[in-house]
């Protein structure tokens, strides 16, 4: 909503969940189309060896990239307990590189290990879970943090010129080709038919989940936003802390998905799709700890959602399935699942190209771990908040810190 627009920024984020449906649905149709069961193979079969080499490349970055940025927001989301009775700020085990290690060894670890993903059901029922736990506290939070934070002069404008850059943000938060095979293989009976019926259904859960973050957390911040919206909120906010607790917990369940592809890649390029015991735990080892050593280096997570959804997450999604179809499929060019196809290729390599150079030219805005100056209403005036930027408000200099309990 902040890269985009507010007005444009929704129908952006509606936009991008249609075109995730139809190319969710498109790849397993081009999938029976070729009779493989991979992404890997099905762009094998279409592109030959050089579009399987580039697949990989992609299918391992994005969920690679994904895990560092899951790590990002742990560390980002657990290590703000500073509210906790006797706990020193200053202390090493609330600070981020111990609690990404930590995470990283007790959990995230130990659940990529499984072989099946079918055994992490249960596991992203929790976490679908916590994410309705979590709405609800920033909708709270909307209501009544919202109007004591002042608004941006810009905040109501219909589109921005980085609107690109949040269509990279918006595919990065849509994207599940990667394991989608992975998922359609999982299921009892698994037909075309059937998992149009769960795509569509998912889609729908899930763009209205994005929409209420991102209004709630748009509404509430403005021109403020960060890319971890929690890196938003004061940390004297008990019930935000709380709900950042949530949110780690939600990420770290998260991870594993990532992690089954990453490693399944590595298994079909480089030892003919099987892996024995032992490799097996080699490769989760070798991944998840290069994972884990980037994001110690790494605190801004709106760049690396940026790129990674722009140049992963782009062509996974508007690209290779269109080209795939298109290839495979005898339909008549005027069928809609064609003509479809068609306008989904350029547009997807134009947010490619474009959305890269913006991203690098024009970054977000990152914090580093510092708390935002509306927390220290007494020093508001110190802030490097110009007059012409803001909003002033009456209210905020008689801002208490009731407003945040």
């Amino acid at each position: 909503m902040k890269q985009a627009g507010f007005p444009l920024g929704i129908l952006l984020l509606f936009w991008v969940s249609y075109v995730t449906d139809f190319s969710l649905v498109l790849l397993i149709k081009g999938g029976a189309l070729s009779g493989t069961d991979t992404y890997q193979s099905l762009v094998n079969k279409t592109f030959g060896f050089p579009g399987y080499i580039l697949l990989s490349v992609l299918q391992f970055l994005y969920p690679f990239i994904a895990m560092i940025s899951y790590n990002i927001i742990a560390g980002d989301t657990l290590s703000k307990f500073q509210r906790i009775p006797g706990v020193d700020p200053e202390n090493v085990f609330i600070g981020r590189h111990f609690i990404i290690g930590l995470s990283t060894v007790t959990f995230t670890l130990p659940l990529s290990l499984y072989r099946n993903i079918a055994k992490l059901g249960k596991v992203s029922l929790i976490s679908t879970g916590l994410t309705t736990l979590i709405l609800g506290i920033v909708m709270a939070r909307a209501i009544s943090l919202g109007p004591h934070v002042p608004k941006t002069e810009d905040a109501w404008v219909f589109a921005k010129p980085n609107a690109i850059q949040a269509v990279g943000v918006m595919s990065f938060a849509f994207i599940c080709h990667h394991n989608s095979f992975l998922v359609y293989s999982s299921l009892e009976e698994p037909t075309v038919a059937k998992w149009s019926r769960l795509i569509h259904m998912s889609i729908v859960i899930s763009v209205f989940i994005c929409i209420f973050f991102a209004t709630c957390g748009y509404l509430t911040f403005t021109g403020f936003t960060q890319g971890d919206l929690f890196e938003n909120y004061c940390r004297n906010d008990d019930l935000v802390t709380f709900g950042r607790f949530c949110y780690g917990v939600t990420v770290i369940l998260t991870y594993p998905m990532e992690c089954f592809v990453t490693r399944e890649v590595i298994a079909n390029v480089f030892f003919g799709g099987n892996l024995s015991s032992v490799f097996h735990i080699v490769v989760t080892v070798m991944v998840i700890t290069v994972a884990t050593l980037v994001s110690l280096l790494i605190d801004c997570l709106g760049i690396v959602l940026e790129l990674n959804g722009v140049l992963c997450a782009t062509p996974l999604i508007f690209i290779i399935p269109s080209a795939c179809y298109l290839k495979l499929s005898e339909e008549p060019r005027t069928h809609s699942d064609k003509i479809m196809s068609y306008v989904m290729l350029p547009i997807g390599a134009a947010v490619m190209v474009f959305g890269f150079v913006m991203a690098i030219t024009n970054p977000q805005d990152c914090t580093h771990g510092q708390e935002m100056f509306y927390c220290f209403p007494d020093n508001f005036s110190l802030t490097n908040t110009s007059e012409s930027h803001i909003q002033q408000t009456t209210q905020l200099s008689i801002v208490n810190i009731s407003i945040f309990q």
